[in-house]
């Protein structure tokens, strides 16, 4: 791929990890925890997989990184920012800018083009629009959808769709990208399409954490697996390790 700007800043020799979390637990009611004194660190360039049952913690913890959720203890930081800390407002201005996510039903709005999707989240930056619309149609002609661009949402294909989402993901140009099951609702063709742009884009250096069910999708995309039980990591491997 080429672009005519970087996706993610480039990361400072030495630097810091961009995800740590340090004795995490979260408690939703009197019952297990839903995370158990989890620690983690994730490095700049990284790919991380987090695999494991259903009820394991793999979203409480994506949820955590992200600021959608705070941990009953201990602390979560997102490139150099305590976002356990943050008030709502603040959180979301945070993630606005610095953590792209992708979903697995996509999340666009049927109402807006497919320009306009990926231009939104710059626009809620206060990033000005010519400079937001500079980006945006980067990313697309980088995503190779660029042909969609003055289309709705609901005349493409899921794959296409979810190619638009990751764009919009990345108009910010953030630290981080956070996939919540990307490939879900998707067929094997789509599913692979969008495998191989994920793990595409960690070659360029954006740092990628993946939720997933499907072992064969985390061993494609990820450098990095570890697997989640009763909110605990029971497995933390390099990928072909």
């Amino acid at each position: 791929m080429t672009s005519t700007e970087p996706l993610t800043e480039e990361p400072a020799a030495g630097a810091p990890p961009v995800i740590e979390l340090r004795e995490v637990t979260k408690k939703y009611d009197s019952g297990a925890p839903a995370l158990a004194s989890l620690s983690l660190r994730v490095s700049p360039g990284e790919a991380l997989a987090v695999l494991g049952p259903s009820g394991s913690g793999k979203s409480t913890l994506l949820n955590l990184i992200a600021g959608l959720d705070r941990p009953s203890s201990g602390a979560v930081t997102v490139d150099g920012r305590r976002v356990d800390q943050m008030s709502e407002t603040a959180s979301a201005k945070f993630r606005r800018g610095r953590v792209g996510m992708v979903f697995q039903f996509f999340n666009l709005l049927d109402d807006l083009t497919v320009l306009d999707n990926v231009l939104l989240p710059a626009q809620l930056c206060g990033v000005p629009r010519a400079q937001a619309r500079e980006r945006a149609v980067g990313l697309l002609r980088h995503l190779r959808i660029d042909r969609y661009a003055a289309a709705y949402p609901g005349r493409l294909s899921g794959g296409q769709r979810q190619r638009v989402a990751v764009a919009r993901a990345l108009v910010n140009r953030p630290a981080l990208l956070l996939a919540d099951e990307p490939t879900g609702a998707l067929d094997t063709a789509a599913g692979e399409e969008v495998t191989a742009l994920l793990a595409e884009l960690n070659r360029e250096g954006l740092t990628v954490v993946l939720v997933t069910h499907d072992v064969r999708l985390a061993e494609a995309t990820a450098t990095r697996v570890i697997e989640l039980v009763d909110g605990a990591i029971v497995r933390d491997a390099a990928v072909g390790a």
